[in-house]
């Protein structure tokens, strides 16, 4: 079958297209999943480049994030969904017309949804979900900084702060400013200003903000530090899209006095599924309830993946991307 598959660590531009990749078989507890739709996520980008925690040993067939339709199944699936049943979900090798799919984490394709506008729920909704509520303990009233504004999670945050009460600053670049505004956000900063830390302290009136969103990583994590409540504040990291940043226990005690989480959504998927049940729940009230519009993401040719992907890393794209394995 046709697949896109990275060669190398050396980024997106080893990422290829080929036309003999396997067909790959459900195992236990998988099913085969025909793929009408793969998210784009900068965690492909990061994989490419071999920075992807336990990510794949290259050759592999990248992508991880799907929506398609169930044509077959492995063995031990406790309650299958009958083929024919679209659903959602991650595994491995997702850029291909055919993929695996572990089946506890697949879900059913909401009704009149197409496949592809159904794409982020399990990863970019279900991250920021995590991150302002049950992480974050965001409540009406706060303040929230969103880094990372004009993108997957960054839209999904914003629009989730708005609907749960929050005020919301948030950072994107300048070209983006006016999506962010657009998706409900008070402010909408310069990441890259000399000025950031100090701005965002303008704003609060001195105060700082009670939650920080942090996806970019060493470009960002000293200002969100900075900017957060002492004590009361804290601060999400689930991503370092500029690099990884550090903070000493010496800078926790007597300089950053704040409370720092980190957040993998797979991995609490995996260690706390009732929680992360609790999440994709919430998320279906929240759509019926129109705080996630319709519509879907950008879909793009299998072949196009490779420069999609390398303008996602660069920060080159706004909202959501996908590509389709059949085009």
């Amino acid at each position: 079958m046709r697949a896109l598959v990275q060669l190398s660590r050396r980024g997106p531009r080893d990422l290829t297209l080929v036309e003999d990749a396997p067909r790959p078989v459900p195992g236990p507890g998988d099913y085969l999943i025909r793929v009408t739709a793969a998210g784009l996520n900068f965690a492909d980008a990061m994989r490419a480049y071999g920075r992807y925690g336990d990510g794949p040993c290259p050759p592999y067939v990248a992508g991880f994030e799907a929506a398609g339709e169930i044509v077959g199944a492995g063995p031990g699936i406790a309650d299958p969904f009958p083929p024919g049943t679209h659903v959602i979900g991650t595994g491995p090798g997702a850029f291909a017309p055919y993929m695996t799919m572990p089946a506890v984490g697949a879900l059913p394709v909401p009704p009149g949804r197409p496949d592809a506008a159904a794409l982020g729920t399990v990863l970019n909704w279900a991250t920021a979900l995590a991150a302002l509520r049950p992480l974050g303990g965001l409540a009406a009233g706060e303040t929230v900084l969103v880094h990372a504004a004009a993108g997957g999670v960054g839209h999904a945050a914003v629009r989730l702060a708005r609907h749960y009460g929050a005020r919301v600053l948030a950072t994107a670049s300048p070209a983006k400013h006016g999506t962010v505004a657009a998706l409900g956000a008070d402010a909408v900063l310069d990441a890259t200003s000399p000025e950031l830390a100090a701005d965002i302290m303008e704003l609060t009136d001195g105060a700082g903000v009670d939650l920080v969103l942090e996806s970019v990583g060493r470009a960002t994590f000293p200002v969100s530090l900075t900017v957060a409540k002492p004590f009361l504040g804290r601060v999400v990291v689930y991503g370092a899209a500029s690099g990884d940043a550090t903070v000493t226990t010496h800078e926790l005690v007597f300089t950053h006095r704040v409370q720092l989480k980190g957040l993998h959504i797979g991995a609490l998927a995996t260690e706390l599924p009732s929680l992360y049940r609790s999440l994709l729940d919430e998320l279906d009230v929240l759509t019926a309830a129109g705080v996630r519009p319709p519509g879907g993401p950008a879909v793009h040719p299998l072949a196009d993946g490779p420069a999609v992907l390398t303008a996602l890393a660069a920060g080159r794209t706004e909202g959501k991307h996908a590509l389709d394995p059949w085009r």
